[in-house]
């Protein structure tokens, strides 16, 4: 009896000593980080739709859709697609896409991408101009307009409008819409010519010098004939001094 006694007070004092060591070993051990969210991959979600190839070939080919997930991990702020169907680029003259340089082919891209998260309840008091990944539109560059009509949102190049026709994806962080014609920027489709370059201060400065100390050609006229009046003066005195002479 005396045995089993000794026997059952060393198996309590092992199992309460090896509790202890478990428990100090759990509480050196670092904490697991919290699991990194998966980024949303955009262009699988417009090969899912399904009628965005056109604006998933500009994107790809342009390399903005491999720029997309740096800047999501980058920023908190999320992306908003505004995504041409394919039935959009159709109502874009024929050639238009194909006489577009590479860094006009980038920009168009941009400006269908808005830097934050857009949900469609924002759209009602989003502030004008939009900024896009094209340009800063606060400084007149590739402005985006937005207005709204009950549940329509309706959006403004200057050059195109259009608007909202579906949502195609959304989660927070990135939202999708389908909108129906391509947004036109008119740094691109309709670029206005330079301002001519003003004149050189120094020239035309020069140039009223000159006109002042220049002559017109009544008073060179006038002098002209002056000058012959003054020598035939002088040469009738000669002739009437040589004959008075003479006699």
């Amino acid at each position: 009896m005396i045995m089993k006694l000794v026997l059952f007070f060393l198996l309590l004092h092992y199992y309460s000593t090896l509790t202890l060591t478990l428990a100090q070993v759990s509480s050196m051990a670092p904490a697991l980080a919290p699991a990194v969210p998966a980024l949303t991959n955009v262009t699988k979600i417009l090969e899912k739709a399904g009628q965005f190839t056109i604006f998933i070939g500009l994107m790809k080919s342009t390399r903005v859709s491999n720029q997309l997930p740096d800047q999501l991990k980058d920023s908190n702020n999320g992306i908003t697609i505004l995504a041409p169907s394919n039935d959009a680029f159709s109502t874009l003259k024929s050639g238009t896409l194909n006489s577009l340089s590479d860094e006009q082919k980038v920009k168009l891209v941009q400006f269908h991408i808005v830097p934050t998260y857009i949900s469609s309840s924002q759209f009602q008091t989003i502030s004008n101009p939009v900024r896009t990944q094209a340009g800063d539109s606060g400084d007149g560059n590739f402005p985006l307009n937005v207005t709204t009509d009950g549940n329509s949102v309706n959006l403004t190049s200057g050059l195109t409008n259009t608007s909202v026709s579906a949502t195609v994806f959304t989660d927070g962080q990135v939202a999708v819409y389908q909108i129906d014609k391509v947004l036109q920027p008119s740094q691109i489709f309709d670029p206005r010519p330079p301002a001519p370059a003003p004149a050189p201060e120094n020239t035309k400065k020069k140039r009223e010098i000159d006109m002042a100390d220049s002559p017109d050609d009544d008073s060179t006229t006038d002098k002209s004939k002056a000058v012959r009046f003054t020598v035939e003066k002088n040469v009738g005195l000669l002739g009437i001094s040589v004959i008075i002479l003479l006699h």
